[in-house]
C-alpha cells in the first residue's frame, strides 16, 4: 500500500479516499506520472475533511521502476498482487504515458492487465502516449480521444478504429479520459477533480500549483513571434516584426506589400512560404497575442484593450479569441488569473506530494 494510502483511516462515519489506481513502466514519463498524483493527493474531500483520492502505483513487477528522466519511482504493487476485492474498490484507473509506451503495447501482459482493471473502474484515464495503451488493449475502439500532438499520426494510422484529436489538451468519451501531453496531464487531473468535488477545489488547487484551471487553446496555437522567428527572408522578417510591433497600424496587405517594396501579389506568395500563414492571419494572430498580453497584465476595460491591440470593435476581439482560443477575452482574463492569484487552502491542503517513490 502507497504512503498515502496508509497516512489515512477512515472512520465508520466517513467515506474512505476515492481509490486511484496510476499504471507505471520502465521508461515512462516521471510528469505524466507526478504532475496527476500531486494535484490528486491535495485535494480535499470537504464533506469528511479527509484526502480525497488514495494513489497508488502498479507495475508488472513490485519495486523500483525508471523513468524517462533517470530517476525511479516505487510501484506499491505488482499485477499479480491485485485482487478481484481491490478490483472492486478502484475508482480511477490511470495509464501512464512515456517512451516505454511503445514497448509496453506489445506486452500482452500489461494489455491483458489494463483490460481487467478497466472493466469494473468508474472511471478510465491515460496521459500522454499512455492512450496507446489503452488503444492496444481494445478499449478506445469507436471513441474519440488524445495523444502528444507528434504521436497522433501513428497513433491515428496503428489504431484506424479510435478518432485520434491531435489538437485538444484533453478529451472525455464515456468513462474513458486522455490527455495531451506531459503537463495536459495535469489539466486532466484538474477536470476529474472539478468533477468529484466541485469548481471551488478544483479552483483552488489550480490557483495554490499556479495552473489554469481551464488552459485555453489547444496543442497546434501558435504564437506570431515563435512564427516570426522562423523566417529566413531577412525583408519579410522586418514586415513580421513590424506587424507585431505595430498591431493598430494599416496591416492591410496593399499596405504591407508597400512597406516590403513587393507587388500585392507576390508579397502574399512569398509571405505564405516563409511563414506558413497568410498575412491576414498572421496579422490576426499578432493582435491576439498582444491582446492577451493586455488581458493577463492589466485591468484596462475590454473596449480599450481590443482598441489598443488593433482590432478595433470588442466584437471583433472577442470572435477572434473563440476561433483561436475557444474562449471570450473576459474568460480568459478570468482563468489567467487562476495562475497568478495564491489563495488559501481549506484546511487540510498542504501541497505537498504524497507519492511514494525513491528518487
Amino acid at each position: 500500500m502507497s504512503r498515502f494510502a496508509r497516512s489515512h483511516t477512515a472512520s465508520p462515519d466517513t467515506r474512505p479516499p476515492r481509490r486511484v489506481l496510476m499504471l507505471v513502466y520502465e521508461d515512462a514519463q516521471i510528469l505524466d506520472i507526478a504532475g496527476p498524483v500531486q494535484l490528486l493527493s491535495a485535494a480535499i474531500d470537504v464533506a469528511t475533511g479527509g484526502p480525497a483520492y488514495a494513489v497508488e502505483l502498479v507495475a508488472e513487477r513490485r519495486g523500483p521502476v525508471g523513468t524517462t528522466s533517470g530517476l525511479s519511482l516505487t510501484a506499491d504493487k505488482s499485477f499479480a498482487d491485485i485482487t478481484e476485492e481491490d478490483l472492486s474498490s478502484v475508482d480511477t484507473f490511470i495509464v501512464s504515458g512515456g517512451n516505454g509506451s511503445r514497448v509496453e503495447m506489445e506486452n500482452d501482459a500489461l494489455l491483458a492487465f489494463t483490460r481487467k482493471v478497466a472493466a469494473p473502474a468508474r472511471r478510465v484515464v491515460s496521459i500522454c502516449t499512455g492512450a496507446v495503451i489503452l488503444a492496444a488493449a481494445g478499449l478506445l475502439d469507436g471513441r474519440r480521444a488524445a495523444t502528444h500532438w507528434a504521436y497522433a499520426p501513428t497513433m491515428r494510422k496503428r489504431f484506424p478504429n479510435v478518432a485520434v484529436d491531435d489538437d485538444a489538451i484533453y478529451v472525455r468519451d464515456g468513462k474513458f479520459w486522455t490527455s495531451a501531453g506531459v503537463t495536459a496531464g495535469m489539466d486532466l487531473a484538474l477536470a476529474l477533480i472539478e468533477e468529484d468535488l466541485g469548481r471551488d477545489m478544483a479552483l483552488t488547487l489550480a490557483r495554490h500549483h499556479v495552473m489554469y484551471l481551464m488552459r485555453p487553446g489547444g496543442q497546434s496555437q501558435f504564437s506570431a513571434q515563435l512564427a516570426a522567428q522562423h523566417v529566413g527572408n531577412e525583408r519579410l522578417g522586418r514586415i513580421c516584426a513590424y506587424i507585431i510591433e505595430n498591431p493598430c497600424a494599416d496591416l492591410s496587405i496593399p499596405a504591407l506589400a508597400a512597406l516590403a517594396a513587393m507587388s500585392e501579389r507576390s508579397f502574399a506568395r512569398h509571405f505564405v512560404s516563409e511563414t506558413g500563414f497568410t498575412p491576414a492571419q498572421f496579422v490576426e494572430r499578432a493582435r491576439l497575442d498582444e491582446a492577451c498580453r493586455r488581458l493577463a497584465g492589466g485591468n484596462a476595460s475590454l473596449d480599450a484593450v481590443s482598441a489598443d491591440a488593433g482590432f478595433g470593435a470588442a466584437e471583433r476581439m472577442r470572435r477572434a479569441f473563440i476561433r483561436h482560443l475557444g474562449v471570450t477575452p473576459g474568460r480568459y482574463r478570468e482563468r489567467f488569473r487562476t495562475s497568478r492569484r495564491d489563495a488559501p487552502l481549506p484546511q487540510g491542503i498542504t501541497g505537498n506530494a504524497h507519492l511514494h517513490s525513491h528518487l
